[in-house]
């Protein structure tokens, strides 16, 4: 299986302010996978690194801000834990981004290489260097 080097790998900023939260994760998505690259394959990882800042100005459509909530286990029995999206936003702001990101990802193993590469902050302030703005 041919292999993708780092040099061919581009760094693109997001800025998540006032973005819709579903809009932006699709378009965080393609990027990590490089679907807009000539050479995109479905089996191998030719995606870009992705910068997302001002993660908590994230805007969601409707009722979902009182409404959602993110549901994990930790493996024993009646342990199952909620938490609501106020709260997440409180929290973990770039977890709500990850969470919808990793969503849109295909569900085998590159999920987690496509993941390392997203790099989510709060505030405008990140420490990447020659990050082109993302159209």
């Amino acid at each position: 299986m041919a292999e993708i080097k780092n040099e061919n790998r581009n760094w693109y900023l997001f800025d998540a302010k006032e973005q819709i939260l579903g809009r932006l994760a699709t378009e965080v998505a393609s990027s990590l996978r490089g679907k807009r690259k000539v050479s995109f394959r479905e089996n191998l990882d030719n995606g870009d690194y992705v910068v997302v800042v001002n993660a908590e100005k994230i805007v969601l459509t409707g009722s979902k801000e009182e409404n959602k909530r993110y549901y994990r286990h930790t493996g024993y029995l009646g342990n199952l834990q909620v938490t609501t999206l106020k709260e997440m936003r409180k929290e973990h702001p770039g977890e709500i981004i990850k969470h919808a990101v990793a969503g849109m990802l295909p569900k085998n193993k590159l999920r987690d290489q496509f993941l390392k590469r997203l790099k989510i902050y709060t505030g405008s302030k990140h420490p990447h260097q020659n990050v082109k703005f993302a159209e």
